[in-house]
């Protein structure tokens, strides 16, 4: 899959400990997080509603979420995560360090 350069989405982090690092995410339309490999099992938390286009070298699914409806990925994961959506999207990502 091409790897396109996008505007990037804002990222803080809140949390980053021996056991857990927790980053909040916002994302106009059309930012994107940078194509990423993650080194730990993680889950997002969407605040609001919206609509994700994740790419990776399989190629591109969207992903409709909703505000509070989580989802979990385990470690090893490459992709880049998109805005597909007309409105911001926030989510919160926890990478699970130590379980």
């Amino acid at each position: 899959m091409p790897r396109t350069s996008r505007q990037t989405a804002t990222s803080t982090t809140q949390v980053d400990d021996a056991t857990v690092c927790i980053t909040h995410w916002h994302f106009e339309p059309g930012q994107a997080t940078g194509w990423h490999r993650h080194a730990y099992a993680y889950a997002v938390v969407p605040m609001v509603d919206g609509t994700l286009r994740i790419i990776s070298d399989d190629g591109e699914k969207i992903v409709p979420l909703k505000a509070g409806v989580s989802y979990a990925r385990p470690a090893g994961v490459e992709h880049d995560v998109v805005n597909a959506g007309a409105q911001n999207m926030i989510f919160i990502e926890i990478e699970m360090k130590k379980c």
